[in-house]
């Protein structure tokens, strides 16, 4: 069910896992941060061990903060807009287990944006990719798997069957 991260308080009756998508959240930064009763649902929803899989701005969403507006505080890193723009197709290997992917698993994505994270103490990575450096990347902590990487589930339909498969009964 979908719902709306500017206008709702709340999330749908029931939510037992949550999908957020891509996008331009600095542009709505204000609007998002001012939404403090749905900032709180998620992050409670969060912290109750439910599945959340997160792409792009959805990894800002939860973040404690985008340009020192509060976020819904999920990640212990702080984002903020940059100059540089990371623009390419990915080639990935999930590093812990997740909602989204078992250790191990291969997935290819593509990451567009002109922000960057900096994460507080301990994060797990969600991925370790191979550019011309290997790097990790992400964030993977309890049933939450947030990352810069854009994938495509189709391409690997294990990830749509293993996050409806953590959601519960």
């Amino acid at each position: 069910m979908a719902f709306d991260p500017l206008r709702d308080e709340a999330l749908p009756p029931g939510t037992r896992g949550l999908v957020i998508g891509g996008g331009f959240p600095e542009v709505y930064a204000p609007e998002l941060s001012a939404n403090e009763a749905l900032r709180g649902a998620v992050a409670e929803l969060a912290r109750s061990g439910a599945p959340v899989a997160a792409e792009c701005a959805g990894l800002l969403y939860l973040a404690r903060s985008l340009d020192g507006k509060p976020m819904c505080g999920v990640l212990d890193a702080d984002a903020r807009m940059s100059e540089r723009l990371t623009l390419g197709y990915r080639d990935a290997v999930a590093l812990h287990d997740s909602p989204v992917a078992a250790a191990g698993t291969r997935m290819r994505g593509h990451e567009f944006h002109r922000t960057v994270i900096e994460p507080g103490a301990g994060p797990s990575p969600a991925w370790g990719m191979r550019l011309p450096e290997r790097r990790a990347e992400g964030f993977v902590r309890g049933g939450v798997h947030a990352s810069y990487l854009h994938t495509h589930w189709a391409a690997v339909p294990e990830a749509a069957r293993r996050f409806v498969g953590s959601c519960g009964p």
